[in-house]
């Protein structure tokens, strides 16, 4: 969230950044400038009363001390109508500043300066592509009927038993598909991450901190008795657990990574590109998310996206690194680069991680702060966050890229977590 001294300071420069993401952010402005001037004119008003009010409680006493009951009397009438309009201006004021909340949560996080124009994803910049492309043998299928021939993957059934989106992992689709988390955790930890295992589900106060709430697209699973939120990423839990909290600046770097099933309703997605693994309900990812001192947030962005890289080298994916245009680069991050492999069988790119710096948009709604020993008081920390892996496509890239007419091969840094170098 924007702080309202930002765009105090900068409101020119902020609409004018913002139409980057193609945000007309000058109606909201404008309201958000006429709302904090009536905020500071009834604060004025209420210093004022509540000043009058201290003086006469003071008087009071020595009027009466004095023997003079009836201006005492006269003074303590007017404490009681002072009392009055000081709760009514607290009324006004909290109104407001709800008011003036529900406005900042409407305004995008600004972009940085590198990020292009462009209104979706047909506008991201490829920064580059690497790997070779497979050569598939003639009778190449794609993923979901490798899955129903080797039996690894049941689409039906987990539709059966839940629904469309849910697949059931089983034999040795299961076991790579903790094989691919084991050996992502690992990488994760080599990197300098601590593992941690977060709850799957969240209240409110943590959806709504790291950006999912208000959640305008509908995505989020609720569990509308208990008022709580199954999570879409494992970044929302991890990042909540710096919420309302001060770090001293030795603090820095704080790298977290961590294991989740995720959950995400996936409104309106539809037809042949949902077809499989290639979009899911339920589906599992492992997250990197780091703290960072705003003078090194992005030197952190550098080394995160080169981490993921590596892991995805280590694969043996052909790939390609983007840079996220305005249009597509989400409402919380100010710079995002994604990731997608190339899925032979189905000719096509598939998104396999996204690597955001969100500088202080989420620390704002956290309040998630560090302190220098040089400094007067704390300030917003960076906070950013990657995957390191998703699975889902990452697994139906390697199950098409590497059938054979005699299997599906595993790459080599995967087969120490297999137990089995071909599935046939």
């Amino acid at each position: 969230m924007l702080s309202l001294k930002y765009i105090q300071e900068n409101k020119e420069e902020a609409i004018e950044a913002l139409k980057i993401k193609n945000f007309d952010a000058k109606e909201v402005f404008d309201k958000i400038t006429i709302l904090d001037e009536k905020r500071k004119a009834s604060q004025t008003k209420l210093d004022a009363n509540s000043a009058e009010m201290n003086a006469l409680s003071k008087e009071i006493g020595m009027l009466f001390k004095s023997g003079k009951v009836e201006e005492a009397n006269t003074a303590k009438a007017k404490t009681g109508e002072l009392k009055e309009a000081i709760a009514e201006l607290n009324s006004i004021q909290n109104t407001i500043i709800q008011e003036l909340n529900e406005l900042l949560l409407q305004i995008p996080n600004i972009p940085h300066p590198s990020v292009p124009a462009g209104k979706g994803e047909e506008e991201n910049v490829i920064e580059k592509t690497c790997g070779e492309m497979p050569k598939l043998h003639d009778k190449a299928i794609p993923h979901w009927e490798l899955a129903k021939k080797y039996n690894i993957i049941d689409f039906e059934l987990g539709n059966k038993i839940t629904g469309a989106g849910f697949p059931l992992f089983r034999g040795k689709g299961a076991i790579l598909q903790r094989a691919l988390i084991n050996f992502f955790l690992d990488e994760n930890r080599k990197a300098g991450y601590e593992e941690v295992i977060p709850p799957l589900v969240v209240n409110e106060a943590s959806a709504h901190g790291t950006g999912q709430l208000p959640d305008k697209e509908g995505q989020m699973y609720h569990v509308t008795e208990d008022n709580l939120y199954l999570i879409p990423t494992a970044e929302v839990p991890v990042t909540n657990i710096y919420r309302d909290v001060i770090l001293k600046e030795e603090d820095f770097p704080v790298k977290n990574t961590a294991y989740s099933a995720c959950f995400r309703r996936e409104a309106g997605s539809y037809g042949k590109d949902v077809r499989g693994l290639n979009r899911l309900h339920q589906f599992d990812k492992v997250e990197i998310v780091q703290l960072q001192h705003p003078d090194k947030s992005y030197e952190a962005l550098t080394g995160m996206v080169e981490h993921v890289e590596g892991i995805i080298q280590k694969l043996e994916l052909p790939y390609r690194q983007l840079r996220l245009c305005g249009g597509d680069t989400s409402f919380t991050a100010a710079l995002t680069f994604d990731f997608e492999v190339y899925s032979a069988a189905q000719d096509k790119w598939l998104e396999v991680s996204s690597v955001s710096n969100f500088e202080s948009y989420q620390s704002n709604r956290l309040k998630l702060r560090f302190k220098g020993k040089e400094m007067k008081k704390p300030q917003l920390a960076h906070t950013l966050n990657g995957s390191a892996l998703a699975l889902p496509r990452i697994l139906a890239a390697l199950l098409e890229n590497n059938q054979t007419p005699e299997g599906i091969k595993i790459p080599k840094a995967l087969v120490p977590y297999t137990g089995f170098g071909l599935i046939d």
